[in-house]
């Protein structure tokens, strides 16, 4: 097996653009919010090409004060994009993102680093910042379902309980369709990545169980902390008369 990836030219990577721009134009079709879609996008690009330098120097750093603050930043800038989709209720809810994926995200982290992987020392940046990204990620998405899904119930003047109920059935279901469909509909990317790389599949399997092992228990705790401390929040205690 070829143990390399092929490196993709800025050319060859133009070509992935071809199938993007048809759907923005089915977008523009449809008179549907192009812009937002374009901004994500040319967002998306830029991030990543800078990253790709930043990590350049990262995961040779040997510096655990730079690891420690890049994953604070992560959860700092995951808990602020959480609450996007209520941004009227954004501030009186940072506090508690920010304990929920710290707690739910930070644990989860943990454990699966220093319990499964046993790194050492614990601040490997080749792992241990692709780890942080995917778990804080899919905590800021649960997060944010969950805050949407909150909102809404409550403005449909259910009570708090009924709506907490909601919104923490409405985070999982993301998950709960990948848990059902990996390996019979999709290899997710940290499989693909490793049999790419030419590691056996029998191991890119256990890896890739680690991960969806992390996800979701970070996804639950995180949303489930959430949930909890917005109750204490007196913008959100009542429904609506």
């Amino acid at each position: 097996m070829n143990s390399t990836i092929t490196p993709i030219s800025l050319t060859d990577l133009a070509i992935a653009f071809i199938p993007v721009l048809f759907g923005l134009y089915l977008l523009f079709r449809w008179s549907l919010n192009v812009k937002q879609a374009s901004y994500a996008l040319l967002r998306m690009l830029s991030q990543l090409l800078m990253i790709g330098y930043v990590l350049s120097y990262i995961f040779y750093s040997d510096n655990a004060w730079l690891i420690s603050t890049i994953l604070l930043m992560m959860v700092l800038i995951s808990s602020w994009i959480a609450l996007d989709s209520i941004k009227d209720n954004r501030l009186p809810l940072l506090k508690g993102a920010i304990v929920a994926i710290t707690i739910g995200g930070g644990a989860t982290l943990i454990l699966m680093t220093q319990g499964v992987l046993k790194l050492d020392p614990w601040y490997q940046p080749k792992i241990l910042i692709p780890l942080a990204g995917m778990i804080f990620a899919n905590a800021m998405n649960s997060v944010s379902l969950s805050a949407e899904r909150l909102m809404s119930e409550l403005n449909n003047n259910n009570t708090y309980q009924v709506a907490r109920n909601q919104a923490l059935n409405a985070a999982t279901i993301p998950m709960i369709n990948s848990l059902l469909a990996v390996g019979l509909v999709s290899l997710p990317g940290m499989m693909t990545g490793q049999i790419l790389s030419g590691v056996s599949p029998l191991i890119a399997a256990r890896y890739q169980i680690l991960v969806m092992c992390m996800i979701f228990s970070s996804s639950i705790i995180s949303a489930f902390i959430f949930l909890v401390m917005a109750q204490k929040t007196t913008l959100i205690q009542k429904p609506k008369p």
